[in-house]
């Protein structure tokens, strides 16, 4: 797509130095949630979320935590429509990359959100979670399913690949 700085999988992964940890986001409206891999990329945890203010002060704060955790790329949900066609919401998406793009040199590569949301509170309606905390948590534990997923298809690569 014109002017989508977003890289492939596999230009994002073969960017990657050893140890680098990325971050995964949950880029809603009202909120980003954030999870962070180990440095072997093997796990990811859900780790903040930031209240949407304004673009200056969402990415200021993101770039912020980015840098204080030694992040290496940004791994952004894309919130396809269940048939995967494209909607209002990954335009959003679209343009807030862009626009974060010009303020960082971090790689950025979509990773396809259906479900993680839905998957994120399964799994805390199964650990038994309040609703309150569930509401707390959510955006970042979607964020860890984002990540996660990309984590493991990058391990799927690398065990591929090994001679």
């Amino acid at each position: 797509m014109a002017n989508d700085p977003t890289l492939s999988f596999d230009d994002f992964a073969d960017g990657l130095s050893p140890g680098a940890r990325l971050f995964g986001l949950d880029l809603g409206t009202k909120t980003i949630g954030i999870a962070v891999s180990d440095g072997g990329r093997q796990i990811a945890t859900p780790l903040t979320t930031i209240r949407r203010v304004k673009f200056g002060k969402d990415a200021a704060a993101l770039l912020e935590l980015a840098d204080k955790n030694e992040i290496s790329g940004l791994v952004l949900g894309l919130p396809l429509n269940m048939d995967g066609s494209e909607g209002p919401r990954v335009q959003a998406t679209r343009a807030f990359v862009r626009n974060l793009s010009a303020l960082t040199e971090l790689p950025v590569v979509y990773w396809d959100e259906r479900l993680s949301t839905v998957a994120a509170e399964r799994a805390m309606l199964e650990a038994d979670m309040s609703r309150k905390k569930r509401a707390a948590k959510i955006d970042a534990a979607a964020a860890a399913f984002i990540l996660q997923g990309f984590l493991d298809r990058l391990a799927n690569r690398r065990a591929v690949s090994a001679p």
